[in-house]
């Protein structure tokens, strides 16, 4: 069992962040920023995928109705990335918004970080620091001679203590890197420095193969330490694919319990059906159950019901056809073309 980082807790619209709440899984849109329909269209796919908190992209105050068009459209929380300028921020605000990306040291003087601060407060709109390590500061990056670990969080609790000043601290972080390992790193220091809830994902990870692993690797071996709150798989694919992948890294380190686990054998020259394509086409249909239960894909009798005894169901290939077992007691043989079925079958009756 997972011992999670205690943190304080901040409302994203209808969605908890930190203080005990499950970890939530993010996207950001990748349609040009004013194009409304195609961003709406975008986030409803999101949303459909169960994606639990979805960003856009606000470059300048002409999108800003495009996030007046996604909190009409979606029941799920909206963030805005800004970058800059302090305007768009409360033009966002006005729209309707449920969190801002923001640096606060990125958008001028004391008092823009102020008035963002207090539009902020009045509205119940938590703000997320977003530092990485082509954001940090230069005199931290003169200090520290690289965006190194300790560089980003220094960065980040100086954007922190800006909105304290104003006495905003409905605030959650992120200290991106590429660099998986820096990534972790840094994320260790901030959790040791404060209690506010953190934004976990490796940036500019790279393609759907690499970026999964990527993530996975620093995501996964932060959240085993309990560190994160809400985290973002960020790929150079569909979107939907990292809600797709978000969900799978918390599942496969039990933080969704309401999720079916699948193991399934390597296969040897001892498998006599097609368990690769069997493998899959249960890991597909799996997708829509939940149910806290262990379902086994197995090549043959060998590494069957014995060595899988612990799944709650499972099936193991022979020659044509295949054992449906549960808790490692054989139910019944079944030819090759129904196994699928059978095993759905039994699971559906769990």
């Amino acid at each position: 069992m997972i011992e999670r980082r205690k943190t304080k807790q901040v409302k994203v619209g209808n969605l908890l962040i930190g203080g005990g709440a499950p970890v939530s899984v993010q996207s950001m849109l990748n349609v040009e920023a004013h194009d409304i329909a195609g961003n709406v269209r975008q986030a409803k796919a999101l949303e459909a995928a169960g994606c639990q908190i979805i960003r856009a992209a606000v470059p300048d105050l002409a999108a800003v109705p495009t996030i007046a068009a996604l909190k009409e459209a979606l029941t799920v929380p909206v963030v805005a990335d800004i970058h800059f300028n302090h305007k768009i921020a409360l033009a966002c605000v006005d729209a309707g918004v449920d969190k801002i990306r923001i640096n606060p040291g990125n958008i001028g003087a004391d008092e823009n970080v102020k008035a963002v601060a207090s539009a902020c407060k009045a509205h119940g709109i938590p703000i997320r620091i977003g530092v990485n390590s082509g954001s940090v500061e230069k005199e931290i990056l003169k200090k520290y001679g690289a965006p190194t670990p300790a560089a980003m969080a220094e960065s980040a609790m100086y954007h922190v203590r800006l909105l304290e000043k104003y006495d905003f601290d409905d605030i959650v972080i992120s200290i991106k890197s590429s660099n998986v390992g820096n990534m972790i790193e840094a994320y260790k220091l901030v959790a040791a420095q404060c209690s506010y809830p953190l934004h976990l994902g490796v940036t500019e990870s790279g393609t759907q193969r690499m970026g999964i692993i990527k993530s996975a690797v620093g995501i996964g071996a932060l959240l085993t330490q309990g560190i994160g709150d809400t985290i973002r798989v960020s790929l150079t694919a569909d979107p939907v694919k990292e809600v797709d992948a978000g969900f799978d890294i918390l599942a496969s380190i039990g933080l969704l319990p309401d999720r079916p686990t699948l193991v399934s054998c390597p296969t040897c020259g001892r498998t006599k059906i097609d368990l690769i394509g069997l493998a899959n086409a249960v890991e597909e249909r799996l997708r829509h159950v939940r149910k806290p239960i262990t379902v086994a894909v197995m090549g043959c009798v060998v590494n069957g019901p014995g060595e899988a005894k612990e799944a709650d169901i499972g099936i193991a290939g022979g020659d044509g056809c295949g054992l449906l077992f549960q808790k490692g007691e054989i139910l019944r043989k079944v030819d090759e073309a129904d196994l699928l079925d059978a095993l759905m079958d039994e699971i559906e009756r769990l």
